[in-house]
């Protein structure tokens, strides 16, 4: 044993000392070739790319070059809206995000760059209904002649696996408080029940209907007229002319002839922009005001990345929290959040801490993509919530129980057999299905915990608990929906919860103030404890690496409750019902 404890320090110390050397390499390299600085009369171009991150907490990132996230795009429109060396913006969405309130966060900035009068062109090779959303804000949209325009309309999907289970002879025993609490319906299901068609057809509706709004506004049509476009979709380049959708179709080395770009402009990437972009921070002495970013599944202790995603710790935040709560220099805070919920006692153990800050000063939230479930529950305590149009929340709801694989094992010729001490000692065991007496304990766990969730919904939105449970039951709405039902104040993004934060906390409009975020990014030492800490998890990203998107969403969405079903941990978890 102590040879092989002696080979594992040396195969640790080995690859700490590779780590650290590629680091060093990749940090003199940034030190001795910084990127050239802003070209005269420079166009910034702003890739979209793939899924978004809020923001980067990796130190890593930085070496190579600044992170592309949600924050750095829109900081950097908002530097380059008054930087005299930026005389317009490229807009070029490639794969925009998978879902729509990080798509309208983006689309806000863009609008508001719009509004400084310079050119905001956007670049189009093919693009699908999110892509056009966030080209729709430009001054002019450009499509290439070999192009394709798929504005097509918007489909939501769903996993049914309980065919497969039955296949395998495994038995979800899973349980539900909520008509609409449908996360359990990927394993219990083999295709939709009314109540969760009637759910996913609302929110795919309200959504399809932001995104014709979006549209006819942008390109001055009705309603009916873009509905009528979107149906003779998808449409080649010079049918895209024609119906007024686009305002050129030409090359890349074309568009600025007729743009306002200028025939010869000068590319200024984004990752160089964030490198040399003016410094918004404002004075040493200037107030602070909190931004604390609850991101990813909710769950008991330190969370970080693995498998199924992101995930939110409660120890970590809850000391941020106390963190905030306890400094005086801090006026407000604001809590943004992209989280389909999780574990019902550490959303309770954070909404505590944050029902604590909230007596001391100010907290106001943003909500992105997702703040629903155990992520509408963290959400309560805001004085003021602000969400995007087609932001996912709401799902006040909960389910709980257990995966039966005893008969998996028999068909594979295992028997399994036990033994215990005390009534309720088989209660969760995976062998057997819960017995009427154990259904009747759990049933009883999951009503107390949503007449408690129900109750403080009602608290904080100055309602009654039977005016909450009508418009919850596990019931998943859109930013929009959730706003017309009383459930969140204002549609807007993080710049107006952080305005809103600073006017709450007496401070002027006009006064600039210093943001602090939190997480922060950690050190390069936490950092690598954490890769060398997270081989499984690396396999597993290795793995996914083949999948697209979607087919990762997807799979994260399935592992998510396999892996959180604690015993007897009931969970408030956003059902996988996302539009398309």
């Amino acid at each position: 044993m102590a040879v092989r404890r002696g080979i594992w320090v040396v195969v640790f110390l080995l690859v700490c000392a590779v780590l650290l050397s590629a680091a060093l390499v990749a940090f003199s390299w940034v030190a001795f070739s910084r990127p050239p600085g802003v070209p005269d009369k420079g166009v910034l171009v702003l890739k979209i790319q793939g899924d978004l991150d809020e923001i980067s907490t990796n130190p890593f990132d930085a070496l190579m070059h600044e992170p592309v996230t949600v924050r750095s795009i829109t900081d950097a429109l908002r530097a380059a809206k008054t930087d005299p060396r930026v005389t317009g913006v490229l807009l070029r969405p490639i794969d925009a995000p998978a879902l729509w309130g990080k798509v309208q966060e983006l689309r806000d900035a863009l609008v508001d760059f719009r509004s400084s009068g310079k050119p905001l062109v956007a670049f189009l090779e093919s693009a699908g209904d999110r892509e056009y959303v966030l080209a729709s804000a430009a001054t002019r949209v450009v499509l290439v002649p070999p192009g394709q325009l798929n504005l097509t309309g918007l489909a939501s999907y769903q996993v049914f696996l309980r065919g497969t289970f039955d296949m395998v002879g495994a038995k979800p025993d899973l349980l539900h408080i909520g008509d609409y609490k449908t996360a359990v319906n990927t394993f219990t299901e083999k295709g939709f029940t009314p109540a969760h068609r009637e759910m996913t057809e609302s929110l795919n509706h309200d959504a399809f209907e932001q995104l014709i709004g979006v549209v006819a506004s942008a390109r001055k049509k009705t309603v009916d007229e873009v509905r009528t476009l979107i149906d003779e979709g998808p449409m080649l380049p010079e049918a895209a002319l024609s119906h007024g959708l686009v305002d050129d179709v030409a090359y890349f080395d074309e568009i600025g002839k007729t743009s306002g770009l200028g025939d010869r402009f000068k590319e200024l990437p984004l990752e160089q922009y964030l490198t040399v972009m003016p410094a918004t921070r404002a004075a040493l002495t200037a107030p602070k005001v909190a931004v604390l970013y609850a991101v990813g599944t909710i769950v008991t202790g330190a969370g970080g990345t693995g498998a199924t995603g992101t995930e939110v710790g409660s120890d970590k935040l809850t000391e941020y929290i106390r963190e905030v709560r306890n400094d005086d220099s801090i006026k407000a805070a604001v809590l943004r959040i992209d989280s389909p919920g999780g574990s019902t006692v550490a959303s309770d153990v954070i909404w505590r801490e944050l029902m604590l800050l909230r007596a001391r000063k100010p907290l106001v939230v943003s909500m992105s993509d997702l703040a629903a479930s155990g992520g509408y529950y963290i959400a309560m305590p805001g004085h003021v919530i602000v969400a995007q149009p087609g932001t996912l929340t709401g799902s006040i709801g909960i389910f709980s129980g257990k995966f039966v694989v005893g008969g998996t094992y028999n068909k594979l010729g295992m028997n399994i057999e036990s033994v215990s001490e005390g009534k309720y000692a088989e209660m969760y065991s995976g062998a057997r299905p819960f017995t009427p007496e154990e259904r009747v304990k759990v049933e009883e766990q999951m009503q107390a915990f949503y007449d408690q969730f129900v109750e403080k919904v009602a608290e904080s939105r100055s309602s009654t608990p039977e005016k909450i449970d009508a418009i919850a039951q596990g019931r998943v709405w859109t930013g929009r929906q959730a706003r017309e039902r009383g459930l969140v104040d204002e549609l807007g993004g993080l710049p107006r919860a952080i305005a809103i934060a600073q006017q709450r906390a007496g401070i002027g409009k006009d006064v600039a103030v210093q943001l602090v975020t939190y997480p922060p990014r950690p050190s390069v030492i936490e950092a690598l404890s954490a890769t060398l800490g997270g081989t499984q998890s690396m396999r597993a990203s290795l793995g996914e690496a083949l999948l697209s998107q979607q087919d990762r969403e997807t799979l994260a969405a399935v592992r998510r409750p396999l892996k959180m079903l604690r015993r007897g941990e009931a969970l408030a978890l956003l059902p996988w019902v996302f539009v398309r």
